[in-house]
């Protein structure tokens, strides 16, 4: 079982390189369609994997009903090279691979659990509760996004669904005060094991972005080749008015446009479009939000 699920993930990543055809292995759809948009978004930025490494590591093993489930992590290095550019862009998935008979039967991503319990507004905060002024420290935050984008701070509690969770914790790395404690509606924190829906939840953190007077406070801009490092893009991929989503920029590209570090399904370096992700529709909308001093 561990050769065949190593032959699938070298024919994944042999796939992604170039314009290499005619894998000995055959992939599920939802893998050729992911490489396909992956191709796709490449060369609408004029750019191209040059050398693609995958490695696996088997999580847990189950056997139900004469089925054999391997619970794996892969991680992806793709290579690169837009223009005369070359830079290292990472991606980690969990998926499952199902055998019957040591066959390989079906080879499936696992979607991360969305929590979306909270209110969806922030309330403004007293004026006594006012936090200090600070200026947004950006090398510090991209800093912690590099460190720990693939890895959970043990002195913070971890998420099933820890984009936000991690972002927030980029932006505190960047010297953004927390304030609101201990009420979870109001402010942005995270204290004694307990923390606002801001601090951990998409939709309220792109609320409280949007309007935040005091404390960590952000400028939404309308392009991302606007945006700097350290700042936050977040994506309502259903275009339904609830964003599921939140990214830091660490880089641009040759042509200025963002590369972002996230969690949940755990990357480095990413375009910012996200139009090579499972997750993407056609109806994406995107909030870009420029932190500022205050």
């Amino acid at each position: 079982m561990k050769d065949a699920l190593a032959k699938v993930i070298k024919a994944r990543a042999s796939l992604l390189v170039g314009n290499r055809r005619g894998s000995l292995v055959e992939l599920p759809e939802e893998d050729l369609k992911f490489i396909q948009r992956k191709k796709e978004l490449l060369e609408k930025r004029s750019s191209e994997i040059v050398k693609c490494h995958a490695d696996g590591k088997i999580l847990k093993k189950d056997e139900v009903d004469g089925k054999t489930h391997l619970h794996y992590l892969v991680h992806y290095q793709f290579l690169v090279r837009q223009n005369k550019n070359l830079y290292l862009e990472e991606q980690c998935e969990e998926r499952k691979a199902t055998f019957t008979m040591n066959k390989l039967v079906s080879d499936i991503e696992i979607p991360k659990v969305v929590n979306e319990d909270y209110e969806p507004m922030v309330r403004e905060i007293e004026e006594e509760d006012s936090p200090r002024s600070f200026r947004y420290n950006r090398l510090a935050a991209v800093q912690y996004a590099e460190r720990w984008w693939n890895g959970y701070n043990p002195n913070y509690k971890k998420f099933n669904d820890n984009c936000t969770n991690f972002i927030s914790q980029c932006l505190h790395a960047g010297e953004a005060p927390m304030y609101g404690h201990p009420d979870r509606g109001k402010g942005w924190w995270m204290q004694n094991n307990s923390w606002s829906w801001s601090w951990s939840v998409a939709n309220a953190l792109r609320w409280y972005l949007s309007g935040s007077q005091k404390g960590l406070r952000a400028r939404e801009v309308t392009s991302p080749r606007q945006l700097l490092l350290g700042d936050v893009i977040c994506y309502d991929f259903e275009g339904d008015g609830k964003f599921n989503h939140n990214t830091i920029v660490v880089a641009k590209d040759a042509r200025g446009y963002p590369l972002v570090n996230a969690q949940s399904q755990n990357s480095r370096m990413r375009y910012w479009s996200y139009e090579d992700s499972t997750a993407y529709t056609p109806n994406i909308k995107y909030k870009f939000f420029h932190i500022t001093n205050n």
